[in-house]
């Protein structure tokens, strides 16, 4: 999909985004914002998608979403931001947490 694209299918899904997003506060996990849900249908759903799926899609993706799956997502993503992804092996890991 396109970066144009998928700014102009946010705004039409912005709703379901929104309505996911308070689901996610009621169950406790008020740290989930809107942009890190996007990011992770983005990279996670529809990366790998030849086409832009339909909008009906779009907002079951976004409504069918998992809150685990999505603070996986965000946790692997602060690690890399962090540059804990640049540790290579078990040694560094076990360093890392004694």
């Amino acid at each position: 999909m396109s970066q144009a694209t998928v700014v102009f299918q946010k705004e039409k899904v912005q709703p379901a985004i929104t309505s996911k997003i308070e689901e996610f506060h009621m169950l406790g996990y008020k740290e989930i914002n809107e942009n890190e849900l996007w990011n992770y249908l983005q990279q996670k759903k529809w990366k790998k998608l030849k086409e832009e799926p339909p909008l009906y899609q779009i907002v079951n993706d976004i409504l069918s979403v998992k809150i685990m799956d999505v603070m996986n997502y965000v946790t692997i993503e602060s690690y890399r931001s962090n540059g804990l992804a640049d540790l290579n092996n078990q040694e560094d890991f076990s360093d890392l947490f004694q």
